[in-house]
């Protein structure tokens, strides 16, 4: 019944760290392909004023690809790519993490969110700047812009893809100047430290909790693949108000959480703080299961040599 309870976590000591890098970086990519488009949908819904273009996740779906094509979900992906950095220091930090606070504590929630939360500050100090940008350009309408940037089209076709991101960069720059880059750092991190500090310890429990239900020779990935969407669910909806006001302030230019925070209310009410959650689980829930599958199919494929045959995962 013990070994029922207890899912094996391979840690970090047990990998191959070549094949854990490269299968990951793999990974993360196939990732944000499937899941970017809902993405870039959250990101617009979180900024429209009320409904004023979209009534939701479908709509926004349906609208976006007849008038921009399939290219319109993927606008700021190229840009987007350069998250993959922070996605490898992400993992490792939360690896690490887990092994040094192992040696003060051995409980696995207690590893788990402090890792997450410090894998989260590491990885968002990487990635606000590429987000900064790549927001930008999923705000980039045909002929027009939703946010405080709006790029210059030319019928060149090598602009289209790299002239935009530096149209942006330039206006960024102009406007802010370094700055700029950080715009909504700390909203970010306000957002981000506690989704993945929450995201872990729910993953566990889930997955404890299940294995518990479950007939013994249920198979762990599929209890693993089960607990990971219940977890993103959980920590979007705990998160999404906070992820609602960065992503005002990044791509409105707002200078202020509190007044930010203060303007959604007073223009929409506390369903303002809602939005884009349904994009966020709907990209959550399969992202999630390639991450829990992907993730967890990683390390197996990672192992060192020796521990192959010689442990049971």
């Amino acid at each position: 019944m013990e070994d029922k309870r207890n899912i094996p976590i391979i840690e970090w000591e047990h990998l191959d760290k070549k094949k854990f890098y490269v299968f990951g970086v793999c990974m993360t990519m196939m990732i944000r392909v499937s899941v970017y488009p809902f993405t870039l949908i959250r990101t617009r819904l979180q900024v429209q004023k009320g409904k004023s273009l979209y009534n939701g996740t479908f709509d926004a779906f349906v609208k976006i690809l007849r008038a921009e094509g399939a290219a319109g979900l993927y606008r700021g992906f190229l840009v987007n790519t350069f998250t993959l950095i922070s996605g490898q220091c992400y993992v490792t930090t939360y690896e690490l993490t887990r092994k040094y606070v192992s040696k003060y504590n051995n409980s696995n929630v207690v590893k788990s969110l402090v890792a997450g939360g410090s894998a989260s500050l590491v990885a968002q100090s990487i990635t606000v700047p590429i987000d900064v940008v790549s927001q930008h350009l999923m705000m980039q309408r045909e002929g027009e812009s939703m946010g405080r940037f709006k790029v210059r089209y030319q019928n060149c076709k090598r602009n289209v893809v790299f002239g935009q991101t530096k149209d942006i960069l330039v206006q960024i720059f102009n406007a802010d100047g370094l700055r700029g880059f950080y715009r909504g750092y700390v909203a970010s991190l306000l957002t981000y430290i506690p989704n993945s500090a929450v995201w872990w310890p729910f993953y566990h429990f889930y997955a404890e909790q299940l294995s518990r239900l479950t007939p013994k020779d249920c198979p762990h990935l599929l209890l693993q693949a089960i607990s990971g969407p219940l977890a993103a669910a959980t920590a979007s909806t705990l998160t999404n108000p906070m992820d609602v006001i960065r992503a005002r302030v990044q791509v409105e230019g707002k200078s202020s959480i509190i007044l930010t925070f203060k303007q959604l209310m007073a223009e929409e009410g506390p369903w303002g703080l809602t939005k884009g959650l349904s994009a966020r689980i709907i990209s959550a829930t399969p992202s999630t299961i390639v991450i829990v599958v992907g993730y967890e199919t990683l390390k197996k494929l990672s192992l060192r040599p020796e521990l192959v045959d010689s442990r049971h995962w």
